[in-house]
């Protein structure tokens, strides 16, 4: 059985900061949880008058994530192993989807930069063809 829903978890889910089963377990129970509908309504009166913590202030604002270079230099393996640990921590452990996403898409666009030079060669090679003499 998950653990009750704080309010802590509940500004991570409006954050949309957890992993998707936990997301949709939350969701299923605002449907039927009319208190901790009011719960959540009053969290987000509460953001929308500014009051803030510091801890809400933090995650918001993603100060634990590793930057997008850090996690392009994770993905080259050339980060230094204590930051390389941690990115995997917070990739692995802490499951930070902004991140996960973040280091999917890197890896999309490297292989895409890889077909596309590839391709740039073999239409460099084809054009050259029978031009360049000895």
């Amino acid at each position: 059985m998950p653990s009750p829903l704080n309010e802590i978890r509940l500004q991570a889910f409006l954050d949309e900061a957890l992993p998707a089963e936990e997301m949709s377990y939350i969701e299923q129970q605002l449907r039927t949880d009319p208190k901790l509908h009011e719960q959540l309504q009053r969290l987000i009166g509460q953001r929308e008058a500014g009051v803030h913590s510091i801890g809400e202030i933090w995650r918001r604002n993603r100060i634990s994530c590793p930057t997008r270079q850090q996690l392009g230099a994770y993905l080259l393996k050339a980060l230094p192993s204590e930051q390389s640990q941690y990115v995997e921590f917070h990739l692995n452990v802490i499951q930070c989807r902004c991140c996960s996403a973040n280091l999917e898409d890197l890896r999309r666009q490297r292989v895409e930069d890889k077909q596309s030079r590839i391709q740039r060669s073999n239409k460099y090679f084809q054009s050259s063809i029978g031009k360049i003499q000895n």
